[in-house]
């Protein structure tokens, strides 16, 4: 009777090492929803992060542009533009710069590649200052952000 007792008791007192393979789809589970919620947010958030740098890269052209007129007396024609000028980090835009007649321009920062489905679009200024886009989202919404 001791003996079978004894067995009793250390058959108990035995645990298995592992996980089951509930637990193992429970965090599967767990994890595929925190990454269908993580993973969009991430895009976004990337989105306007770019945005913002097109933003700034449009505000140091301009910048170029009022120092070059006032030396000068009029706007830099476009081909007079240094190319360092029209990069942004990223490579998600690309500016360009209209000059047609050295009293106006216009700069354009155009969406390429991923930021193609930005909810923003293309991004304008001018020498009047005025802001513009081409994406769904309202003119103050893009460039407030």
């Amino acid at each position: 009777m001791t003996s079978v007792k004894t067995s009793l008791i250390s058959s108990v007192g035995r645990r298995h090492k592992g996980f089951t393979l509930i637990e193992l789809m429970i965090v599967v589970a767990v994890v595929a929803i925190l990454s269908a919620i993580a993973i969009p947010s991430y895009d976004a958030y990337i989105r306007r992060t770019h945005r913002a740098n097109a933003k700034s890269a449009l505000m140091q052209v301009a910048q170029w542009m009022e120092r070059a007129a006032t030396a000068q007396g009029s706007y830099p024609l476009t081909a007079a533009v240094p190319a360092g000028l029209l990069n942004v980090e990223g490579n998600r835009y690309a500016l360009t710069v209209v000059s047609a007649n050295g009293t106006s321009y216009t700069l354009t920062a155009t969406t390429q590649g991923p930021q193609a489905s930005d909810e923003c679009g293309n991004f304008t200024l001018t020498q009047a200052g005025t802001r513009a886009v081409t994406g769904s989202l309202p003119v103050d919404e893009c460039w407030g952000r």
